[in-house]
């Protein structure tokens, strides 16, 4: 499958509703090859139900996609938290009987009080143990850097450095939060303690956006070359390494199988910084550095916008801001528009032709990576 048009909306606390964020996308989507809406066969959505369905009281999307976009053609929801982007991207790759695919996501998450939307996002834990401790996203992914920490050494400057580089890279892209915004490494140091040893710096930020992408059968000037999902057990702690998200690498196993390459073959990527720590263990599990030895990447230089393998050059989840299921095709977007070299300053030097999206649901509980190559 190829890539025809991409969109994405700026990422903010505007208090659109979930489908004119949506709607907005799309349409840039459309726009960027000078499609109709009629020429779409099917579409793959994803958004978190529970969050907005709580809010704005409206639980049967794909049906209101109808009549927004009014169009009677197949509609699917693949709720799948915070992969839920990538998942829907997945799906449409396998929808080989039709020709052009909108995958498509819309949230409107910063709508409620901080303690509604942070018991909404709680749900995608483990109930019985993690949901009744109250072990939030922050405190299990901090747990878990913890346990890393003291086995192979690396220390929270070199989380710092991550978030420094996201920041960094978000402060040249338009559709960030953080768009403009210069933060210091020493203020990401002494940002204030979320869940020891986690600062307020090494955590995403919670915003509302969109992002769509059409796929075709058509050759464009990029394609799908490989697309990988896989799942783990949703109690993180059940897992034999925690900071080892065994999901991550089965689906860039796939992912590389299928695109017929290597690791190191890869020129640019996206990766899942939903926590700064997060970034560090993908390294590793996306087969860019050995087991313990991902901080090496960050101290060296090598993950910069002008390093061997500049990560997260949109600014990442971290800086750019994460609206839960928009964040998979708001990666595809990224590298898409990082192939195309339509990046601006933040234009990955030397024409990357093969770049990697990796969108995570939870803390490793689904997965889906995506290799994008340049075709022309």
């Amino acid at each position: 499958m190829y890539i025809k048009g991409v969109g994405m909306t700026k990422f903010d606390y505007s208090q659109k509703p979930w489908w004119q964020f949506c709607y907005e996308a799309t349409i840039e989507a459309l726009e960027d090859v000078k499609m109709k809406i009629s020429d779409i066969d099917a579409v793959v959505f994803s958004g978190m139900e529970s969050c907005d369905g709580f809010s704005e009281h409206q639980t049967h999307k794909i049906s209101l996609l109808a009549d927004l976009f009014k169009i009677n053609v197949p509609i699917i929801e693949t709720p799948s938290v915070c992969a839920g982007g990538g998942v829907a991207f997945w799906t449409a790759l396998r929808l080989g009987k039709f020709k052009n695919i909108l995958a498509v996501s819309g949230e409107k998450l910063v709508d409620n009080k901080s303690e509604v939307t942070t018991h909404w996002i709680l749900s995608a834990t483990e109930r019985v143990i993690e949901q009744s401790e109250g072990t939030l996203f922050p405190v299990q992914n901090a747990l878990v850097w913890q346990q890393y920490m003291l086995k192979y050494g690396a220390t929270m400057d070199d989380l710092a450095l991550i978030a420094y580089k996201n920041h960094q890279n978000a402060a040249l892209n338009p559709r960030a939060y953080y768009y403009q915004r210069k933060v210091s490494l020493e203020e990401i140091k002494n940002s204030p303690i979320v869940a020891s040893p986690f600062r307020l710096m090494d955590c995403s930020l919670s915003v509302n956006g969109g992002a769509a992408a059409i796929l075709t059968k058509e050759k464009t000037d990029v394609e799908v070359s490989g697309s990988g999902f896989a799942t783990d057990y949703l109690l993180t702690f059940d897992r034999k390494e925690p900071w080892h998200f065994q999901a991550t690498e089965l689906a860039a196993e796939q992912a590389y199988q299928e695109a017929k390459i290597k690791p190191e073959d890869i020129q640019v990527a996206e990766i899942h910084d939903a926590f700064t720590s997060v970034e560090l263990f993908s390294y590793e599990d996306l087969g860019f550095a050995e087991s313990g030895k991902g901080a090496e990447l960050i101290r060296q230089g090598k993950v910069n916008l002008d390093g061997r393998l500049p990560v997260n050059p949109s600014g990442g989840l971290k800086a750019k801001g994460h609206p839960i299921s928009v964040t998979g095709l708001a990666q595809v977007y990224e590298i898409v528009s990082q192939l195309r070299g339509k990046c601006g300053e933040r234009q990955v030097r030397n024409s990357p032709k093969i770049g990697l999206c990796h969108n995570v649901g939870g803390i490793g509980g689904s997965v889906t990576c995506h290799i994008l190559r340049k075709t022309s």
